[in-house]
């Protein structure tokens, strides 16, 4: 490394692309089920109440690693950790396109959702190692933002790819994605100390703007288990349930929607599904660059994190109404206002494992809060799918979306107390 008078390596942005280009196929990856989903439906014949239980598999076994997948990226390291598990659900989307009965597309998710389950942990980590406390609302927003890059671009892509070659093809095209990235990741990512492109400038700039500098040492000063005995992880987990539950409709039958109740043909639907996802992003990035400048201005992680959190949720609840409307254009205005409310308060919310964790937990707390977070995934495909088939109408399932937003906009404003790391 080079003397700490050079100017410094910007070396951690190129990290936060990876990071980036990660959750961009992590998302790609677990929605082309939902862009597909009309077409499958068609072709193999299979009702609403079984898409749903195929759309909520990949929860089942996302969530159910997750608490593994972060101890596991604390204790091997995120090089490794984020490496198979990137491999691990690229080669299962491919697999997909083989299915061709309800049993092998939930076993096709399950075995996806259980490779994904590494990710946001693993991201969570190297966020905490790489960048300063005052860079952490812009990184955490830029990383998270890729699961809108997704989300949006998978729409008109997935749609025209199964137009002109089947659905399939998508599979095995979204999937082949992830190797690519993997060798890319391979070859680039290290922890700083070892990274052979830092210089010491950067290198003092990342640790000594850390309150806790992570990956130095592998001292854990409590078990994993132990963290469920504080009221913030509490907090963190029943706030992110909420908003997933809300969030996973537009991943999962946000698309449906469109075609069923709003008649839109399979093209038209594709591009409309790209809105709320596109304001999400323009959304989380200001959402980073807003919990940044107020803890900055403030010194308050409390005012910095909690503005975005219960703004957002409260914003989000939006949603309700969108059923409500006979004008499509209303309604999917409404639908980005509630994505955009969402995406600005996840900025906040993948900030507070590396605020509240203690040092070298981050992934593991991440992995705790996405656990119970996606819970919310498995019941929320479930329970749309299952007030469609017996009302006719998503109305009341965009209501119950509508009430979630709003208890975890009370869930983090009264429940999350000081936002600072655990002492022990």
């Amino acid at each position: 490394m080079n003397d700490t008078s050079q100017k410094k390596t910007h070396v951690r942005f190129y990290i936060g692309i990876l990071m980036l280009t990660a959750i961009v196929i992590n998302y790609l990856d677990r929605t082309v089920m939902s862009a597909a989903a009309p077409a499958i439906i068609k072709d193999l014949h299979i009702g609403p109440g079984e898409m749903g239980i195929i759309m909520s598999a990949f929860f089942w076994s996302y969530a159910a690693f997750q608490i593994p997948a972060g101890w596991l990226a604390d204790k091997i390291g995120q090089r490794l950790c984020l490496a198979i598990s990137v491999l691990w659900w690229s080669l299962a989307t491919a697999a997909t396109a083989i299915a061709k009965t309800p049993a092998g597309f939930i076993w096709a998710r399950v075995f996806m959702g259980t490779g994904e389950a590494g990710a946001y942990p693993s991201n969570a980590g190297v966020a905490a190692k790489w960048f300063p406390d005052r860079e952490r609302g812009r990184i955490t927003a830029l990383f998270d933002s890729g699961s809108k890059f997704g989300t949006a671009f998978t729409m008109p892509l997935v749609a025209w790819i199964v137009a002109a070659y089947g659905w399939q093809v998508a599979f095995v095209i979204c999937g082949a994605l992830g190797i690519f990235w993997v060798a890319a990741w391979w070859a680039y990512y290290q922890d700083p100390e070892k990274h052979k492109s830092i210089n010491a400038a950067e290198l003092k700039y990342i640790r000594d703007g850390q309150a806790k500098k992570e990956g130095i040492d592998n001292v854990q000063p409590l078990k994993w288990h132990q963290l469920l005995r504080y009221r913030n992880v509490i907090a963190m987990c029943i706030g992110f349930f909420m908003l997933n539950y809300a969030i996973y409709f537009f991943i999962t039958w946000f698309p449906t929607y469109l075609v069923q109740e709003r008649g839109m043909t399979l093209m038209k639907m594709g591009w409309m599904a790209m809105l709320p996802p596109l304001c999400g992003i323009l959304a989380q990035w200001a959402g980073g660059i807003f919990t940044d400048y107020m803890y900055a201005k403030t010194g308050s992680l409390n005012k910095a994190r909690k503005i975005n959190l219960v703004g957002g949720m409260t914003l989000a609840t939006s949603i309700a109404l969108a059923g409500l409307t006979q004008s499509d254009v209303v309604a999917i205005a409404l639908l980005c206002i509630s994505y955009g409310g969402l995406a600005f308060a996840a900025s906040a919310i993948w900030c507070l494992p590396g605020d509240i964790a203690p040092r070298n937990m981050t992934s593991v707390l991440g992995g705790i809060q996405n656990a119970f977070s996606n819970c919310g995934g498995i019941l929320g495909p479930i329970v749309t799918g299952y007030i469609i088939a017996t009302s006719g109408s998503f109305i009341p399932a965009l209501m119950v979306s509508g009430a979630c937003c709003f208890i975890g906009a009370m869930v983090y404003l009264f429940m999350l107390k000081d936002i600072k790391p655990i002492e022990v």
